[in-house]
């Protein structure tokens, strides 16, 4: 088991941009593979990023492609997440996920942080 902790989310301007981390803590993180999603106001929560237990394997959401680069640091327990050009459209509770094989669907990730908010304004 492992316990995950996000931070690094502010209110930015659009074309700004923001680099998000999740800690894990109490578990082997370098046993899981990791990803981003986010959840907008009033939206269904979205797969963002996710990489795989040595990174050999990374996804992206369509949306944030060429945007966003997700990596990870296994040593220090470290998950980031580098977010450029961020617009309005960006804005939303940003939550890391671990699970034991890279997927794109959420119903498969076992452990979560609480989130941490994303507001970009115009």
């Amino acid at each position: 088991q492992v316990q995950l902790a996000e931070s690094g989310g502010e209110l930015v301007q659009a074309g700004d941009s923001l680099r998000l981390s999740c800690a894990g803590s109490g578990g082997t993180f370098s046993n899981y593979a990791m990803a981003w999603f986010r959840q907008a106001p009033g939206k269904e929560r979205e797969f963002v990023a996710g990489i795989s237990w040595r990174g050999g394997r990374i996804a992206y959401a369509d949306s944030v492609k060429g945007r966003f680069t997700i990596s990870r640091d296994n040593a220090k327990g470290m998950l980031y997440l580098q977010m450029s050009s961020l617009t309005p459209v960006d804005t939303a509770v940003y939550r890391c996920a671990a699970t034991d094989s890279l997927t794109r669907a959420a119903r498969d990730y076992h452990y979560w942080g609480q989130g941490t908010q994303v507001t970009v304004s115009s």
